[in-house]
């Protein structure tokens, strides 16, 4: 099985509002990037948007490292909360709604599809991979206003 190294940010100019996200996928030394968007959105929604879009971007089944700044998402993931909501029909542990069903039912689709680790990074630390997907991600959300 191929590995592939995955970086992803999300961002919203305003929350709700004018939305991006980026991501870079590298394998083998070769690098692709991806960017998106939503007009009115959540940066949740993004973060998860850039992981779920770079998976489906995989020919593939694959191994996969994913890097985030989005405890949002990693924490859900390695912590095994998205798991617990979705038993529960998308309620979390005090009965109210989860948020983003739809994006989480998306990503655990794809999580059986590819081996992934899901690891943290501190964003807006210096992480060369984690600025760029921040730069594709708030380009995107700033296009909505031009």
């Amino acid at each position: 099985m191929k590995h592939v190294d995955i970086y992803t940010d999300g961002a919203c100019r305003g929350n709700p509002g004018h939305g991006g996200w980026g991501a870079i996928l590298v394998y083998q030394g070769h690098e692709k990037e991806m960017s998106g968007g939503e007009e009115l959105t959540t940066n949740n929604r993004m973060e998860l948007m850039a992981a779920i879009s770079a998976l489906e971007g995989l020919k593939e089944p694959c191994e996969v490292t994913l890097y985030s700044d989005s405890k949002y998402m990693i924490d859900s993931i390695t912590k095994g909360w998205v798991f617990s909501w979705r038993s529960k029909g998308w309620k979390n542990a005090d009965n109210s709604p989860a948020l983003n069903p739809d994006l989480w039912e998306r990503l655990l689709a794809l999580l059986e599809k590819h081996t992934v680790d899901f690891v943290w990074v501190r964003g807006h630390n210096g992480h060369a991979y984690n600025e760029r997907c921040d730069t594709l991600a708030t380009t995107f959300a700033d296009s909505f206003d031009k």
